[in-house]
């Protein structure tokens, strides 16, 4: 996976497309990242570079609901290759 801005905006494409809100704000947060769930707001430390949002974001989105459905076609080919990654390091 490249580490560029627009891999960065195909990851946002997934959150928004399953309703959640995603804001980058100062803070310490563990992990670089915060979930307010009730709002389905994600929380980005905004110091993060590139690199650190997009490796922030391959590591949250698996741990959240995601409606697979509401996905564009795009999206969800994306959504499948992180899951399959997350999957390949858990064995």
């Amino acid at each position: 996976m490249k580490y560029t801005q627009g891999t960065l905006d195909k990851l946002e494409d997934i959150l928004g497309e399953s309703d959640y809100v995603v804001r980058y704000e100062r803070g310490t947060f563990q992990s670089g990242w915060c979930l307010l769930e009730a709002k389905k707001v994600v929380v980005l430390n905004k110091f993060l570079d590139i690199e650190g949002r997009i490796n922030t974001m391959m590591e949250l989105i698996p741990q959240l609901v995601i409606d697979y459905d509401k996905l564009t076609l795009e999206s969800q080919k994306l959504y499948d290759e992180i899951i399959k990654k997350t999957v390949t390091h858990a064995e």
